[in-house]
């Protein structure tokens, strides 16, 4: 058991393979923060040593709060920070003390009530402490949940809170985990951006106050992603002790570090309190998502790769999740909304010939969709586009090889649609304000999925389609956040819960769905990457990375993203030049290098490729079958940042050790540069690799202590792939 429990000294320890985790019972009853960091076997603390004279009346038996590491904090006693939550009782009164009453100890780990979280397939992978606490005054009890996996070196955090009392209570700020380290000399990293320009990465290091990250869209954001990590002020890739948080969650949240006037550092992370309440009757249980937090020594690599082997192995789920995934091509950036069954199997034809796996049709063959500001909700097939009809036209698709995909939007109603001119009620509003729908809210509304008969149906809409045809693979977009939160059918007492409500609907719809279909690839996407996080994930094991498919800007985008989520998420396409967010022209082979650093695909017309583009796509598409297993499934190593320089590199590393697969651009040609050699990471020392098509065999000691030269290459854009396989 990798969880332990010292009676005397009233000591909680939790150990990961590398980490310890500590907590306390203090003698006034309350959970006081200890330690989180590198494994020690062997504690002697006690009360007098972990909680300063300082803090502590001997005469009065009473705590300052200001000053000790709590685990959970509350609001209204000595302590002036941040507290984790805020309760509101029906006086008026926002005061509330909870107290230690028990603890279990127990295998596996327990789902989330309606909510997305790692999982375990056996109750021997993991152990799970969970903590009541108890206010005697209002009843409200708080259930901090900590789940340990035995393999990794992660720790999950969430928190449960029931109303045991006898009257209502307001939840008015509800976060998932609090945690007090004893220092600031910290670096806060986050992964920030904008739609076409998600998830690049910012360092700086810690000030006094308050510095968070947070998302009021009705969705987790292209600006800003549901982690942060703290850094130590020599971390880099491989150095340095790294605590990472991310919160498992699609909607809006909040990401704070709080630095004290004494120098210490609170950090919490929870649904963000902005504009939310949750009334909270007696008997009625609240339950807050889950953290996943990772602690590294060894710098932000191991941090990510622990990350990525957790999700890919139990966050991720479905038949999907330990599969190759299909190479495909989309029509987005080939026809828009200007399609017909004839240029549709036009495309897919000759992705068969190029060896493509699998043809995508997206947005516009639905009602009359010819542009964004119709036809969202009403899921029926344009007979004007497909004249015999989907069944006719993935049959055809079917025919010549490839399987077939289809796009939805199933969140939104288009103002000009049959659904909405029967249901106007049914979109997220309020009454006798404005329903936002221009240009930045693409035409469309949100559908409110606080309401069952909406969710039911979504649920019907999208399955009849995908029951009428052998369709295999679904690309789910929702393309404009949250405006006007409110919704017809709450009551005012609980119209700030809107917001949370929509994500337990969306979840309740993507948990059928995608349990009816589990022979359906489900892909997600918000405009890009307005919603990569881990609990789309936990329904969808792969999402559209970003809308913004230049392969030069793909280099910030992909490498920021991988801090967290691994390869097998990203969504990775081959579009046209010069590229249509930014205009810039890049070789096919660069583009295809970019993206075969993820799910690998095309979004354009492959009908206007030249003889010679054709051979170029068709040994691209031949390389990454041959590869794909070594990028979706191996370790990720990060060589050289394209945030920090004008060149960027990485690395995927098998398990075994006996493959692997490094990119290495360069983004500005420079003249007259110094040799320079690109130094690999995670290969075996004592292992002879063969660089295969370059008539070399190095050792592996070699390849990363000497390296590879990167200096022979000519042209702005330009790249180069390695692939190595151990000698036998």
């Amino acid at each position: 058991m990798s969880i332990s429990y010292n009676e005397r000294e009233k000591i909680i320890h939790l150990q990961t393979n590398k980490t310890s985790y500590v907590l306390q019972i203090t003698e006034t009853g309350h959970l006081a923060h200890i330690y989180w960091g590198r494994k020690v076997d062997t504690l002697n603390f006690n009360n007098k040593s972990i909680i300063a004279s300082s803090s502590y009346d001997i005469l009065d038996k009473e705590l300052n709060y200001d000053v000790i590491p709590q685990e959970y904090p509350a609001y209204g006693n000595s302590d002036f920070r941040n507290p984790a939550f805020h309760v509101q009782l029906e006086n008026g009164s926002t005061i509330c003390d909870l107290a230690y009453v028990s603890h279990k100890i127990s295998k596996g780990k327990p789902k989330l009530i309606n909510l997305p979280g790692t999982y375990v397939e056996n109750e021997e992978e993991a152990d799970t402490l969970e903590i009541d606490l108890l206010d005697k005054l209002t009843g409200l009890n708080v259930v901090l949940s900590y789940t340990i996996f035995n393999e990794l070196n992660a720790i999950t955090r969430s928190v449960k809170f029931i109303n045991k009392g006898k009257k209502n209570l307001k939840l008015l700020r509800a976060l998932s985990m609090s945690m007090d380290f004893d220092n600031d000399n910290y670096d806060m990293l986050q992964l920030s951006g904008a739609w076409c320009r998600e998830k690049h990465i910012y360092r700086r290091s810690l000030v006094p106050g308050s510095q968070s990250i947070e998302s009021k869209r009705g969705m987790s954001s292209h600006g800003q992603n549901p982690f942060m990590a703290l850094l130590s002020k020599e971390a880099d890739e491989t150095h340095g002790e790294v605590y990472g948080f991310n919160l498992v969650y699609s909607g809006n949240f909040i990401a704070e570090a709080e630095v004290d006037p004494n120098f210490n550092t609170r950090v919490n992370l929870g649904i963000n309190p902005f504009d939310f309440t949750w009334l909270l009757e007696p008997d009625e249980v609240f339950q807050a998502p889950e953290v996943v937090m990772v602690y590294s020594s060894d710098g932000i690599g191991e941090m990510s790769r622990t990350y990525h082997k957790l999700y890919r192995k139990r966050l991720c789920r479905g038949n999907f999740r330990d599969k190759l995934r299909p190479i495909l091509v989309n029509n987005w950036e080939a026809t828009y909304f200007n399609f017909n069954a004839n240029k549709i199997e036009h495309i897919a034809k000759v992705g068969k010939e190029l060896g493509i796996e699998l043809f995508v049709l997206d947005d516009g063959w639905f009602g009359k969709r010819d542009s964004d500001n119709s036809s969202l909700g009403d899921w029926t097939v344009d007979k004007n586009k497909l004249s015999n009809g989907l069944e006719d036209l993935v049959k055809k698709i079917n025919d010549t090889g490839l399987d077939f995909g289809l796009w939805f939007e199933p969140e939104m109603v288009s103002p000009d649609s049959d659904l909405y001119k029967k249901h106007q009620d049914w979109c997220i509003h309020v009454d006798n304000r404005l329903k936002s729908q221009g240009k930045y809210q693409r035409n469309q509304l949100v559908l409110d999925l606080t309401r069952k008969e909406v969710c039911d149906y979504i649920i019907k809409a999208v399955s009849d389609i995908l029951k009428s045809a052998p369709i295999s693979y679904v690309k789910w977009d929702m393309n404009r956040g949250i405006t006007e939160m409110g919704s017809a059918c709450l009551p005012a007492e609980r119209q700030r819960e809107t917001a949370h409500r929509y994500m337990l609907g969306l979840y309740r719809v993507m948990d059928e769905i995608t349990s009816i279909f589990p022979n359906i690839l489900f892909e997600s996407c918000a405009s890009g990457g307005g919603r990569f996080d881990g609990g789309i994930l936990y329904y969808m094991p792969q999402t559209w990375t970003s809308d913004d498919t230049d392969a030069i800007e793909r280099l910030k985008i992909q490498y920021g993203t991988s801090i967290v989520y691994p390869a097998i998420t990203m969504g990775a396409h081959v579009s046209t030049c010069p590229n249509h967010q930014v205009g810039r022209m890049t070789s096919l082979e660069t583009r295809g290098n970019v993206a075969m650093s993820g799910n690998f695909g095309y979004e354009l017309d492959l009908t206007k490729f030249t003889e010679l583009e054709k051979e170029i796509v068709k040994k691209q598409v031949k390389n990454y079958k041959e590869i794909r297993h070594i990028t979706q499934f191996g370790d990720f190593y990060r060589l050289i940042s394209p945030f920090e320089s004008n060149e960027a590199a990485w690395i995927f590393v098998t398990e075994d050790k006996t493959e692997a697969i490094g990119t290495y651009v360069k983004v500005l040609a420079e003249p007259y540069v110094p040799s320079k050699r690109i130094k690999l990471q995670g290969l075996n020392s004592k292992y002879k690799y063969e660089v295969i098509g370059y008539d070399m065999t190095l050792g592996g000691d070699e390849l990363m202590y000497i390296g590879l030269d990167s200096t022979r290459f000519v042209g702005d854009f330009s790249s180069i792939v390695w692939r190595l396989k151990k000698v036998k």
